[in-house]
């Protein structure tokens, strides 16, 4: 195998695996950009976090979201508190991330 074909299969392998990721959303993408903007907004205005899911249950709550599923899929991606949902959670949206 080329280098070509090896990156070709590369680029292959991970387009699948982010489209595995986005198929597993229990929200849509919109959804978490908002609930991320959210977090970052009320987390930057000298509110520490309280090291617990309470902005993001109220954020969930507010908008009618089903809050345990997307609370166990916050947990499964390192999100068990606000600040790690903008830390570890939010870098999994980004175009460059790596699955």
């Amino acid at each position: 195998m080329d280098k070509s074909e090896k990156k070709k299969l590369q680029k292959e392998y991970k387009e699948k695996q982010k489209q595995a990721f986005y198929d597993s959303l229990p929200m849509s993408k919109e959804l978490f950009q908002q609930l991320f903007d959210f977090l970052d907004e009320k987390l930057a205005s000298d509110n520490p976090c309280s090291h617990n899911l309470s902005l993001t249950t109220g954020f969930l709550s507010n908008n009618n979201i089903p809050i345990e599923s997307v609370i166990s899929f916050l947990e499964e991606h390192g999100g068990y508190c606000d600040c790690e949902v903008l830390y570890n959670v939010e870098e999994n949206f980004r175009d460059d991330a790596i699955f």
